[in-house]
């Protein structure tokens, strides 16, 4: 059998392909888990807690059991002894406090949420609806809500066998002692920044759906997950059941931002439920009821003192954090503040560098990784505080960046938090940012602006930027006393007519890995770019993984796919040299074809190769008869994107109405495999980005009530809240992996929400202001221009207004900045 050489006039990687996944994306041929119906399928719905704070004294599902189409109903009692306590794979100190996590509550409810019961029926309708009968007493406990007040003395504990709600301290200090070079500062300034809990809203809830199989004690779980095979340890561990007897898939997933970086309660009671009863069982959350039990993002109080010379050359950096971490410790809930505490010095060179983090239980839902866990909160701090003694300094923000940052010819660099850039240039990204954006012009207007006093003002932001993502060594991550590695797995499969099978541990949930891994097996193997499928999330077809989050599926997944496909590409030559009666040494190998140096004539397809493995006719003594081939990638070190986001907004100093009327970045992501899912990916990082700086907020009440429990009260910003985006690239190669590849998927995410606020305390510094609380609403802007202007009725810059409750803890007025 003989297949035709690929036309291979152009290569795949950089190529801006259209996405292979949209065709059945676009055309309703999705696999959603809600869509899965089998026969004999059950329901399961969820009954949660009121309350954030409260004593079960007794729950009764009894009465559930008489409603029409119901068939069971536990409490959590009820399913105690088959379910361990949800994990956490992050104890991030020896002395880290972790407490119980039962997955239905079994004495006391700790957020308003926390599930009390489930009961099952024959319909969804069914079990929601008869989620009402069941009864449960409570004796309500007193909320615990701000983080100051929580560590203080005879404070209300959320878990009282504990005894404390400090989770635990970590720090981290390196280069010259702090005092120290305060000391010989000319200038600290101090800031307070407030990140405010969000919310993710992935287009897709999340779903889950069990199927028993009686006969050999097997399980397969369907789940809108990005991590099936992470799910599928951890599952075996809480429900006892052999790993070996569950399969977990990960169908099409509907985006997950974090969101499904997580090993939920509803997916142990749902293999608990299924396993008791015999039958498959479905839960699917609402909207609301996501808002409630999905775990949140950021949380966090932020306190930051920068030192300087007179000059403007930074001497250290301080930084004490009280992160969120709500009721309970999820499955990387503890480390993910720990994320950034290696990105706050950022891409700036400094002498000392001091952080502490104590993480905080408070009686909220709680809190995990969302898009850029740790680094977006990190880069925020960071910027800020850099337009913040620019300001201080009476300099230009972007020559104080300039004074600051690792020079293009100083790669790799060791960083002050001892992190090495392998590779960078943040002149160039700037230059070409400036020359996109009119920089000069820009504030030639702005001056013009405040020199006739129009009420309109012109704010500009910068938000120079790297970050650390595909995670990650796991030697490293050992030191960080994370419980599994970082590396990734592939499995290239040529077939015996010479088509391509991709088997990647990596779970996409919309960033187009199919397309990508398509294109780099293409061009290592020669095939054509249609001839390669990809298999991925499904633990039983895929079976080895650490699947996908940290923008590490390219930098790792896709470094797997290139290696396999080169061994595919060695062991395919031994039998080329064989059937040419060459030496291996002999022979050339592009564009798909093995050819004999001096004789070109003398060639083989790969696709040829495929056959001859496959008939085995006439192999090399030894040779088994496959050209198959694994990789495991465990990377030398994180990848490091890199890039410069400008803004300009427009603030209207009477109502505080802002409009972003000009965005532009330039992101160095290493080499691009497919340009269409970079812009894609930044677009989208950019908008979640901007939502956090203008729009997004989960705002609990008094009694630890989430009040913004619903679209119609948490504003997701739409593309008509949103500017039109002027992106482009410069490009570093990466040196750590054979693809030159960074990560992309958060740096959007990461870069803009301080631009965002920068520009906007930019526009209103002339009138006093120095900070905006976030989300930066009208209100709030407004109302900060009130207080520089010492007038009634206004909140204090990092405060909040009247009447509203604070998500991470009440923020007092800016700190004290000045010479030193």
């Amino acid at each position: 059998m003989t297949a035709q050489p690929a036309d291979r006039t152009q290569r795949e990687v950089g190529r801006p392909r259209a996405r292979k996944e949209d065709a059945h994306l676009v055309t309703g041929q999705t696999t959603w888990t809600d869509n899965i119906s089998v026969p004999g399928m059950l329901h399961m719905a969820v009954l949660r807690s009121p309350m954030a704070h409260a004593r079960i004294d007794r729950v009764d599902v009894s009465p559930a059991l008489e409603r029409p189409g119901v068939v069971a109903a536990f409490s959590g009692r009820d399913l105690a002894d088959g379910l361990a306590s949800m994990p956490c794979v992050w104890p991030v100190t020896e002395d880290i406090v972790m407490p119980d996590h039962p997955p239905v509550a079994v004495d006391e409810v700790r957020y308003a949420g926390d599930p009390v019961a489930v009961v099952i029926a024959r319909d969804r309708y069914a079990a929601a609806d008869a989620l009402e009968a069941v009864d449960v007493d409570y004796t309500p406990l007193e909320p615990v809500l701000d983080l100051e007040a929580a560590l203080a003395e005879g404070a209300p504990l959320v878990h009282a066998d504990k005894g404390t709600n400090r989770c635990y301290v970590w720090p981290l200090t390196t280069g010259e002692d702090w005092d120290s070079a305060r000391a010989r500062a000319d200038v600290v300034v101090s800031r307070r920044f407030l990140q405010q809990r969000l919310i993710p809203n992935a287009m897709e809830p999340r779903a889950v759906v069990v199927m028993p199989i009686a006969a050999s004690g097997e399980y397969t779980m369907y789940s809108a997950t990005q991590i099936p095979h992470i799910v599928r340890v951890l599952m075996a561990m809480v429900t006892g059941i052999p790993e070996q007897k569950l399969r977990v898939i990960a169908p099409d997933v509907g985006g997950g931002f974090g969101s499904k970086l997580q090993v939920y309660a509803e997916e142990a009671v749902a293999l608990a439920v299924a396993r008791t009863l015999g039958r498959p069982v479905k839960w699917t959350e609402s909207r609301s009821e996501g808002y409630l039990a999905t775990h949140h993002g950021r949380g966090q109080i932020q306190d930051v003192q920068i030192a300087a010379t007179r000059e403007g050359k930074l001497l250290g950096l301080k930084v004490d954090l009280l992160a969120d971490l709500g009721a309970y410790l999820m499955l990387i809930t503890p480390g993910t503040p720990l994320l950034g505490a290696f990105m706050y010095p950022a891409i700036y060179k400094m002498d000392a560098y001091a952080f502490t983090c104590t993480g905080v239980f408070t009686t909220r839902t709680p809190t995990d990784a969302y898009r850029g866990a740790g680094r977006p909160e990190a880069t925020f701090a960071i910027e800020r505080m850099m337009d913040e003694l620019a300001a201080e300094l009476g300099m230009d923000p972007l020559e104080l960046r300039r004074l600051n940052w690792i020079g293009h010819d100083e790669f790799p660099y060791t960083s002050i938090a001892g992190l090495t850039y392998d590779s960078g240039d943040y002149e160039a990204a700037t230059e070409k940012a400036l020359a996109l954006f009119g920089y000069e012009g820009m504030r030639a207007e702005q001056q013009e602006r405040v020199r006739r006093g129009d009420p309109v003002r012109l704010g500009i932001g910068i938000s120079t930027y790297t970050e650390m993502c595909g995670v990650a060594p796991s030697r490293v991550l050992r030191d960080l006393r994370y419980a599994a590695g970082g590396w990734e797995t592939a499995n290239v499969r040529m077939l015996p007519t010479g088509k391509v099978e991709v088997v990647t541990g990596t779970s996409p949930h919309g960033q187009g890995h199919v397309t990508s891994w398509s294109q780099i097996a293409a061009d290592v193997l020669g095939v054509p770019f249609e001839d390669v499928e990809v298999v991925h999330g499904d633990t039983r077809a895929a079976p080895q993984g650490m699947d996908t989050y940290g923008s590490r599926s390219l930098v790792v997944g896709g470094t797997a796919v290139h290696e396999a496909a080169q061994k595919v590409v060695e062991k395919a030559r031994k039998i080329a040299a064989h059937l040419l009666e060459a030496s291996e040494d002999d022979l050339d190998f592009a564009e798909g074809v093995f050819s004999v140096k001096g004789s070109p004539d003398a060639r083989r397809t790969i696709q040829e190769i495929a056959f001859e493995a496959f008939s085995s006719h006439d192999l090399p003594e030894g040779m088994e008869p496959t050209i198959h081939a694994d990789h495991v990638v465990d990377p030398d070190n994180f990848s490091y994107p890199h890039g410069t986001h400008l803004c300009a907004v427009d603030v209207d100093t009477e109502t505080g109405h802002t409009r972003i009327r000009s965005y532009v970045c330039v992101d160095d992501v290493g080499r691009v495999v497919n340009p269409v899912i970079v812009e894609g990916q930044v677009h989208g990082g950019l908008a979640q980005g901007i939502g956090q700086a203008l729009y997004e907020e989960a705002v609990y009440d008094a009694e630890g009530n989430l009040t913004s429990g619903t679209m119609a009260d948490y504003l997701v910003p739409s593309a008509a809240d949103l500017p039109e985006f002027t992106t482009e690239r410069t490009e570093t190669p990466a040196t750590t992996n054979p693809l030159g590849v960074k990560g992309v998927g958060e740096a959007g995410t990461i870069a803009s929400t301080p631009a965002v606020v920068n520009a906007i305390v930019d526009a209103l510094r002339p009138l006093g202001v120095t900070d905006v609380p976030m989300p930066c609403t009208p209100e709030r802007v407004w109302r900060a221009i009130r207080q520089a202007r010492g007038e009634e009725g206004a909140v204090p810059a990092g405060g909040r207004p009247e009447g509203t409750a604070p998500t991470t803890g009440q923020a007092p007025a800016p700190g004290e900045e000045g010479l030193a």
